[in-house]
Formats: structure tokens, C-alpha cells, sequence
């Protein structure tokens, strides 16, 4: 399996590359091969922006597209910033055909200072790759600064039983994962009288 994180962390070291890290590897104990990508969206920030304004990626930038088009699971990590993901996290993902990631599973996360800002994960990330058809794993994953080397307490799991089980979701949907049209068939397309066929009842 070919597993690629987002992380859209802007410091270095950076608590959202360290959750990113900490997800794929829970990933990979449970999905032997995997193979681990990172794409740190901090050093593709000017090739971003620049192609906003010349409509065509960078060679950096285009690598990190393919990849991420390429994958067959993702992890995306963003921090909050007033309650929603950071710019850079979105822009990259404006720069994506908006069917890129059709069919993709994909396990959404983020850090903060405050566990205030951990319903941005729902009101934010989560619709934004509805959007652009993704499957998004149920479990998502917010690391406040205190959820640090925490445990869970009588009413809430610690942050190494969320990373847990959404790894587990994320491994299972990508091993499950239907194909993407274009990766059926070969290419070929397939007459229409013949689907109908398909769909008839056998007698």
C-alpha cells in the first residue's frame, strides 16, 4: 500500500508532522508494506502560491501532486488557526483536480493549542473532502497541546487510543477499497448493453 501524509505544519519541529508520523506508523504495524510518504506542505508554500498566479505546478510541486493523486490512502494533518485549517493546507488541496481524490480513503487530523478548536476536524476538514469525494475514515484524530503523552480519562480516549483506531479504520477501508473506473478494465470502456447485462438477474 502506498500511504501518503499531508502535514501542513509551519515550524520545525512541528507537533503536526509528529502526529502525521505517529499516525503512518500505526498504519503500517496493520498494513504490512506500506510503503510511507511525507509531503511537507511548509517547503512547497512558494510553489503554491505560484501557481495560483501561472496555473502551472513546479517540479517540486507537481512531484508532490502525484503522489498524493497516486496514493492509495492518505493521512492529512493540519494545525487550527481561528477554528478552521490552516491556508496552506487548503491551498494545496485547491490545487488538485477536484476529482483527484475520488474513491480515496483518507484519515483527517489536526493540532492545537486548545481542545476547543478539535470540532474544526468536523466542520471543516471533513466536509472539505466530501467535496472532493474522498472517504473519510469515522475516527478523526485532534492533538491539543495537553493531549501530549496524556491518558484517557473515565469519559474520553487518550490520544494513543484514537490514533489507534483510527489507524486500524484507515488500513481496513484501504485494504477493502473498490477500484477507481479508470483503474478497471484495463482502460477499456465497456459497451453499455454490456453493463445492463450485467445488471440482469441470472435465471
Amino acid at each position: 500500500m502506498k500511504l501518503v501524509v499531508v502535514t501542513a505544519g509551519l515550524t520545525q519541529p512541528s507537533s503536526t508532522r509528529l502526529l502525521g508520523d505517529r499516525l503512518a506508523e500505526a498504519v503500517a504495524q496493520r498494513a504490512q508494506g506500506t510503503e510511507v510518504r511525507v509531503v511537507e506542505l511548509r517547503e512547497l508554500a512558494v510553489d503554491i502560491a505560484n501557481n495560483f498566479v501561472t496555473g502551472f505546478p513546479a517540479a517540486r510541486l507537481r512531484a508532490a501532486i502525484e503522489a498524493v493523486t497516486g496514493a492509495d490512502a492518505l493521512i492529512v494533518v493540519t494545525p487550527i488557526f481561528s477554528g478552521s485549517y490552516s491556508g496552506l493546507f487548503k491551498s494545496f488541496f485547491d490545487v488538485l483536480d477536484n476529482t483527484a481524490l475520488t474513491g480515496k480513503p483518507v484519515l483527517i487530523a489536526a493540532t492545537g493549542g486548545t481542545a476547543r478548536h478539535s470540532l474544526a476536524l468536523e466542520h471543516a476538514l471533513r466536509p472539505l473532502f466530501a467535496y472532493l469525494r474522498a472517504v473519510v475514515v469515522p475516527t478523526a484524530v485532534y492533538a491539543a497541546s495537553e493531549d501530549w503523552g496524556g491518558g484517557r480519562d473515565a469519559f474520553t480516549d487518550g490520544l494513543g487510543e484514537r490514533v489507534a483506531r483510527a489507524a486500524q479504520e484507515l488500513a481496513d477501508l484501504a485494504a477493502h477499497r473498490a477500484p477507481r473506473p479508470e483503474e478497471s478494465h484495463n482502460g477499456e470502456v465497456v459497451p453499455f448493453e454490456q453493463q445492463l447485462a450485467a445488471l440482469r438477474p441470472l435465471e
